[in-house]
């Protein structure tokens, strides 16, 4: 596994357009994000301005990459000879999606840090953490999900463009307005209750039992997503 790991980040930091797109982008709209923080936090709260960063990065950086790198590796057959070697499906595709999980992590860590050093930091650090990964483990899961519709790297701009654009937009109304109307659809969309949870955790206020009550939704997504990618996730091209 650390072996496939390896040579995945490699390849990995060898790809401009990977790294313009799916790290330096997602970087850059969080220092937007950062810089104008005293107009956000007008808008929304710096609650809402944390939620957006996580997941911008998660969308863009963690799972529009995983969509690429799968669909590039099946598409040079790279994951039909891993799986002709004594390594299982489990390690082949864990090898293959750390370095982007571990370089999604300290984007967010290092960012939501800086954030916390020029504004109030989170009310509930562990809650944030518990939030931040909740969420990366369904960007992940949906990343796999999605990678089994996609044929080539160049259709993964496709098909994961809409998800990544979702998730994003439901960060920034449910951030915004809140969950006191339509509660229940805010927090049944992909991201809705974690961006619930993420603001939760950063501004506090918020009773901690209410606030976990929030992971049920998005593990739901998880187990959706997980599911889906167990039923359409292809080893090999289509022919």
């Amino acid at each position: 596994m650390l072996s496939i790991a390896r040579s995945e980040l490699t390849q990995i930091l060898r790809n401009r357009a990977v790294l313009i797109t799916s790290l330096i982008m997602p970087v850059a709209a969080s220092v937007f994000f950062i810089r104008f923080r005293e107009t956000f936090e007008q808008i929304g709260s710096l609650g809402y301005i944390g939620a957006v960063i996580v997941f911008t990065i998660a969308a863009f950086s963690l799972y529009a990459t995983t969509v690429t790198t799968l669909a590039a590796r099946r598409q040079d057959l790279f994951l039909k000879r891993l799986r002709s070697t004594a390594a299982s499906d489990g390690s082949i595709l864990t090898g293959l999606v750390l370095p982007i999980s571990v370089l999604s992590a300290v984007q967010v860590g290092v960012i939501l840090a800086v954030f916390a050093g020029l504004s109030d930091g989170p009310a509930d650090v562990p809650l944030l953490v518990l939030a931040v990964v909740a969420t990366f483990v369904m960007m992940l899961a949906l990343g796999l999900a999605t990678a089994g519709i996609t044929n080539s790297p160049e259709h993964a701009q496709v098909t994961s463009l809409p998800l990544s654009l979702g998730v994003v937009a439901v960060t920034s109304w449910v951030g915004i307005t809140g969950t006191e109307d339509l509660t229940l659809l805010k927090r049944l969309l992909p991201g809705g209750a974690a961006t619930e949870l993420i603001v939760n955790a950063w501004n506090g206020g918020v009773p901690l039992g209410d606030s976990l009550l929030l992971l049920a939704p998005t593990l739901a997504w998880v187990v959706v997503a997980v599911t889906l990618a167990l039923r359409m996730f292809r080893w090999e091209p289509r022919r």
